[in-house]
């Protein structure tokens, strides 16, 4: 995938992530702290932030993409150097790693 092509995915990526965290972010409003709700909001509060989590991680990898394509190494596995295959740019621009890399860096992650 050429620079500009994944540029503007890319930051069609990241338009659509500030939008769900912005909404997640209006959705966790302060709760009510009574004994009947403590369970039911606990449970709400903590699917959220999980929510959160995720789609700020996902964040800092496209913007870490970006930042690829501003040095001139988008498409060369942070991991070993080799080009990441073309296929895996296609389904995921943001991906660092060529599919063996990624294999190792999440084994090394569990």
């Amino acid at each position: 995938m050429d620079a500009a092509t994944a540029r503007t995915r890319l930051e069609g990526m990241l338009t659509d992530l500030d939008r769900s965290i912005a909404i997640l972010k209006g959705e966790h409003p302060g709760r009510d702290n009574s004994a009947a709700d403590a369970g039911a909001g606990l449970t709400d509060s903590d699917r959220v932030e999980a929510a959160l989590e995720s789609l700020e991680r996902h964040r800092g990898a496209v913007q870490a993409a970006l930042g690829r394509i501003d040095e001139g190494t988008y498409g060369q596995c942070v991991g070993c150097g080799k080009e990441v295959p073309e296929g895996r740019l296609e389904a995921r621009p943001d991906a660092a790693r060529c599919v063996t890399c990624q294999s190792k860096h999440d084994r090394a992650y569990r």
